[in-house]
């Protein structure tokens, strides 16, 4: 998995520049419900950019109800009107930068919950993937080499044990960008990047050793610089329950 090294701002500009282009290509070519999009590739050449900023605008717009995937067949319109869909992707295009504090506090309720599902319903299989994307992510912090994607694969990783296709469908939505801003804001570095290793150290051995209220803790834990992240000075009261 490759991610872009791209601001917040940055990297929302340009999916909201993928999806207008997206909704312009069904309209000119008066695509109707169940009609096939081009596939990934072939978008990323015609818009000229990456396969994955392609990929996480179509996940968006199938999260919204836009769009709708088959596995080995490709990504589909849905069965709306095209009025509608026209309206829909203007309200999706319309959202404010203040709804990144919405989508944190959002990651933060969700993943709480798959930690304690993946602790419960992780497989031998499962648990081998969050050891592999832990080992990776601790030899990029020793190394100060940048970690993010060895840190989204270590969540997503916990995300699939959870066995909640939906939760896990989430999370890869709206992770990886925050995980690129707390890269753009140096959030993980020195003495806090050592205690972010412990971090994922203790909720893997809470999901190891299948206790779900400890993975909670850990993970709760573990999202004090998040908290400090969105709220500041203000954490003390947002954490509070």
């Amino acid at each position: 998995m490759k991610l872009e090294m791209l601001s917040k701002s940055e990297n929302r500009e340009i999916q909201n520049e993928i999806i207008s282009k997206i909704r312009d290509l069904i309209n000119y070519k008066n695509l109707e419900p169940g009609d096939k999009l081009p596939a990934e590739r072939v978008l990323a050449e015609k818009f000229d950019v990456s396969r994955s900023n392609v990929r996480s605008a179509l996940q968006k717009l199938e999260f919204y109800g836009i769009l709708y995937s088959k596995p080995q067949s490709g990504t589909f319109i849905a069965d709306i009107g095209q009025i509608a869909m026209n309206g829909m992707i203007e309200d999706i295009l319309g959202l404010a930068e203040q709804d990144f504090k919405s989508l944190v506090e959002t990651r933060i309720l969700l993943e709480l919950k798959i930690v304690k599902m993946a602790a419960l319903r992780r497989t031998d299989e499962d648990l081998q993937r969050i050891k592999d994307a832990l080992d990776a992510y601790k030899i990029k912090m020793v190394r100060a080499e940048t970690c993010v994607e060895e840190d989204l694969l270590f969540h997503l990783a916990i995300a699939s044990a959870s066995k909640n296709s939906t939760m896990n469908a989430l999370m890869l939505l709206i992770t990886p960008e925050i995980i690129v801003a707390y890269e753009e804001d140096k959030v993980c570095e020195g003495d806090v990047a050592l205690a972010q290793i412990r971090n994922h150290e203790d909720i893997y051995n809470a999901i190891r050793d299948q206790n779900p209220q400890l993975a909670k803790e850990k993970m709760k834990s573990h999202f004090t610089k998040l908290y400090d992240y969105i709220y500041g000075e203000d954490r003390k009261i947002a954490n509070k329950g």
